[in-house]
């Protein structure tokens, strides 16, 4: 079963192009649900009977798992044995019928204008890290971009002079984002005086933002120094890279943007995904109204 479940994250990778992570998360799931079958004497993914996946799922639910990550479970084994019957590996479908949990629409959190401008002027821009972390966080802000784009982000997908930069999201999509003039403005200064100290003059670092070592940035680095960044400003919530992407698409909504663009920016497949922005966008126009209205 395991030769099975490798060729199908093959499957994934080579012929359906989805990205490195999400590959790795069904990896998880299946490997899970295939330790499963092992635990229950269930010899091979042909054996396997509806009820089997409903034992499988109860166990799940008392495990205390959240809806979500129960929901991609589901949604991986629904996609595998798909796959499975396709290549006529199983006969039936034991996934067909099978009702997926209703999933809780939990808001994402953002941070106020009042607090991005505190954040974004924590830094020492005197200093060679500071002015780093300085374009680092006006990107992050201006662009939306997720975490692993920003620190994938090459230099030839830099375009300056334009106002805008290239990037891969998810299922290796490109997409142009806006990079604003101050983001620009602090890029330039970044590009023109911290980033060639902190190359150690080597001409090959490809990424544009580097650490101490002059090598590329990990998602746990870029972590760690917006936790620093964060205490500095004085901020007391639990500011993630991601929090920084959900202010920027709340903040362009609450100015009026239009939700296609911001569909378009953020990079989601799916509208919907995008849509949760306007609830928050409602629920501060309500709490704003209950504050100032004299007769709320």
């Amino acid at each position: 079963m395991d030769d099975i479940i490798q060729e199908y994250l093959q499957h994934l990778r080579i012929e359906q192009g989805l990205a490195v992570n999400t590959v790795q998360s069904y990896r998880r799931d299946l490997l899970k649900f295939c330790r499963y079958l092992e635990e229950h004497k269930i010899p091979t993914f042909d054996a396997v009977t509806k009820l089997d996946v409903q034992a499988y799922l109860t166990i799940l639910n008392e495990e205390n798992l959240a809806t979500s990550s129960i929901s991609r479970m589901i949604s991986a084994l629904r996609q595998f044995h798909k796959y499975l019957v396709q290549e006529k590996i199983i006969m039936k479908n034991p996934m067909d019928d099978l009702k997926m949990p209703k999933k809780k629409q939990s808001l994402p959190k953002s941070l106020s204008m009042a607090e991005v401008e505190q954040l974004l002027a924590a830094p020492d821009v005197k200093t060679v890290l500071g002015l780093r972390d300085r374009a680092i966080l006006e990107v992050l802000y201006a662009t939306g971009l997720r975490v692993t784009e920003l620190i994938t982000l090459t230099l030839t997908e830099l375009h300056l002079e334009l106002g805008f930069i290239q990037t891969i999201g998810k299922g290796d999509k490109e997409r142009i984002v806006p990079l604003g003039e101050e983001a620009s403005y602090w890029m330039q200064e970044y590009l023109a005086t911290s980033r060639p100290a902190l190359s150690h003059g080597r001409a090959n670092a490809p990424y544009v933002f580097l650490n101490f070592h002059g090598k590329g940035f990990s998602r746990q680095g870029i972590w760690k120094n917006l936790k620093i960044l964060v205490r500095e400003a004085g901020i007391n919530k639990n500011v993630s890279p991601h929090m920084l992407r959900h202010s920027f698409a709340t903040h362009i909504l609450e100015n009026g943007a239009d939700l296609r663009i911001v569909q378009e920016l953020l990079g989601h497949s799916d509208i919907s995904t995008t849509q949760i922005y306007t609830h928050i966008s409602k629920e501060r126009m309500v709490e704003s109204y209950r504050k100032h209205h004299p007769r709320a």
